[in-house]
């Protein structure tokens, strides 16, 4: 295997620690581990003494990483709603580190944003990020109402599965969105143009899960900062 490119090591840390930082969600994977026929939601819950909720957040988070695969079984008879089991991927506890990134790709993007001039190329970028952001939002299918903090975090949750290792946070009165991992890599601090891709991803899912909101980049990891900060405020009607 050859080895990691800083920006690829960063990237696997990121992607294990949203996985496996929590130590509950840790002993949640092995003691699923053990059961090789899957478990329950509620199962995990009644072990660890957690909300069913709270249960299936750190399955589902398991899963998103690609550590446990979700099978759905129907009750004896087909009476009732059909349960998901949570089972791990494979026999063996591994940990991949394997990074998903074409930087060949990434660097001629950035390359050919930095060709139209700073103001179409941001434009055009945060374009195709909205157009993206609601593409995203489609696909988490319920889109009914949601609250502007809940849909905040659905757009959190859909960044991380997509490399940013993103959380929602308030700030004073204000909501923002904090990036801790550009999955754009050396690419984004060489050409920060990419970065209104994000601001257009952000976009693009607000207005479709809650409606037109205002979305601005704060700070970001291409202009030297420890992290992508993301200011969002709800607009009035």
């Amino acid at each position: 295997m050859a080895p990691l490119s800083p920006t690829e090591f960063n990237s696997a840390v990121t992607a294990i620690t949203s996985a496996f930082g929590d130590p509950t969600r840790r002993e949640i994977y092995l003691y699923v581990h053990g059961h090789p026929d899957g478990v329950t939601a509620s199962a995990v819950a009644e072990r660890f003494d957690l909300h069913a909720n709270v249960a299936r957040h750190h399955l589902d988070k398991l899963a998103a990483g690609g550590y446990l695969e979700i099978t759905t079984l129907r009750a004896a008879g087909g009476a009732g709603r059909p349960s998901k089991r949570y089972r791990t991927v494979g026999e063996e506890v591994t940990l991949d580190v394997a990074v998903g990134q074409d930087d060949v790709l990434v660097q001629l993007l950035g390359r050919a944003l930095s060709e139209l001039g700073e103001e179409r190329a941001a434009t055009l970028a945060e374009e195709v990020g909205e157009e993206y952001g609601r593409t995203m939002a489609a696909a988490m299918g319920d889109q009914g109402t949601r609250s502007f903090r809940a849909a905040l975090h659905a757009v959190a949750d859909a960044l991380s599965a997509h490399g940013f290792a993103a959380h929602a946070e308030k700030e004073g009165n204000s909501l923002r969105i904090v990036t801790e991992h550009c999955p754009f890599g050396e690419a984004a601090v060489e050409h920060p143009v990419i970065c209104a891709v994000d601001r257009g991803m952000v976009r693009g899912m607000l207005d479709s899960l809650y409606g037109e909101t205002s979305v601005e980049l704060a700070a970001s990891i291409s202009g030297g900062e420890a992290s992508c900060v993301t200011s969002v405020d709800e607009q009035p009607a």
